[in-house]
């Protein structure tokens, strides 16, 4: 028992004797010395920073012409045969969509002229597959049509400040033509804080709204907000964002209306890549005017002549949206 307590202890002597001349060969760490070092280092580097930053500066801006466009296509077929869980049993869909955009922009040193488009089209067909009616030709019905065409004109104070005037005009194209159709005119100012954004502000702006007599549409004088932004994203990604909004002066609740639009790419060949597309709309206007053509509410209205756009209620007015999913082009 003492042979081995004795044996412990001469093995702890040891153990603190190496660890002491260890310590004595290692240099002592000065933590001060290396974070004044890290310090100048970044001191260094953000001067770099500064001085790159300042030749970007001088480099003058690209001025001209630029074109470009692109496009979502997308397809969907289906078909059931004796699918008897379903309502109808035997039936055959298919749908095709179409978005396309593209634009024409000018900058010079004192002004700029960008124009823009987009057209959305979709057509739908479905037929109940049975042996009746499945040899019959079919036709696509239209599920979604709409255009919208824009240019924009400003004279520069500075590169990101302009006094500007935009003409806007949106409607569909297939059927309806300008029925309704709006048309915004107004001047105001554009302000681009980064090349990607384009932010237009119209406090003078006229949405002058076509359409037949049968129909009730009210024009106004309101105040016209568009932002447009295009941004490269990392994988070959891309988006596009554009907002376009009028707020009426004489009624904005019910004459107001906006159009959102996103759309997403991705390039997985050369030009041909995979893109999706999001449109929403509110239009009050347009809900009030669907509900009086609708002939389930033609007993209702001749029960309530009196009934106006103020009395539409949210289920009749709401949110209009649109998605199409599928392959896209880019020239």
């Amino acid at each position: 028992m003492i042979k081995r307590l004795l044996l412990s202890l001469a093995i702890l002597l040891c153990s603190g004797v190496a660890a002491e001349l260890l310590a004595q060969d290692s240099p002592a760490v000065d933590v001060t010395a290396l974070k004044a070092e890290i310090a100048e280092k970044e001191a260094q580097m953000g001067s770099l920073q500064g001085e790159i930053a300042a030749l970007k500066a001088k480099i003058p801006p690209t001025y001209g012409w630029k074109f470009g466009s692109a496009g979502t296509l997308g397809v969907n077929f289906s078909s059931f045969s004796d699918w008897l869980g379903a309502e109808n049993a035997n039936t055959f869909a298919s749908s095709i969509s179409f978005s396309g955009n593209g634009f024409a922009n000018l900058s010079e040193k004192k002004y700029f002229w960008r124009n823009d488009g987009n057209l959305t089209v979709g057509f739908t067909k479905l037929n109940a597959n049975t042996e009746e009616v499945k040899n019959d030709t079919l036709d696509y019905e239209k599920t979604a049509d709409a255009i919208n065409l824009s240019s924009l004109f400003g004279y520069k104070f500075t590169e990101k400040l302009a006094a500007s005037a935009l003409a806007e005009y949106r409607s569909t194209i297939i059927s309806n033509f300008n029925n309704p159709g709006y048309l915004d005119i107004g001047v105001g100012g554009t302000w681009t804080p980064i090349p990607e954004l384009v932010v237009v502000f119209h406090p003078l702006n006229y949405n002058l709204v076509f359409s037949d007599n049968d129909l009730s549409y009210d024009s106004s004088l309101g105040c016209k907000v568009v932002a447009d932004y295009t941004k490269a994203l990392p994988r070959g990604l891309a988006w596009k964002s554009k907002l376009s909004a009028f707020i009426s002066y004489s009624d904005p609740s019910n004459l107001s209306n906006w159009t959102w639009i996103n759309g997403f790419n991705a390039t997985l060949f050369k030009k041909i890549g995979f893109g999706f597309e999001l449109g929403l709309r509110a239009n009050r206007q347009e809900g009030f005017n669907t509900f009086l053509a609708d002939p389930d509410n033609a007993t209702f209205l001749a029960n309530n002549p009196e009934f106006e756009i103020d009395d539409l209620d949210s289920d009749d007015n709401p949110l209009q949206t649109y998605w199409i999913l599928g392959f896209t082009y880019n020239l």
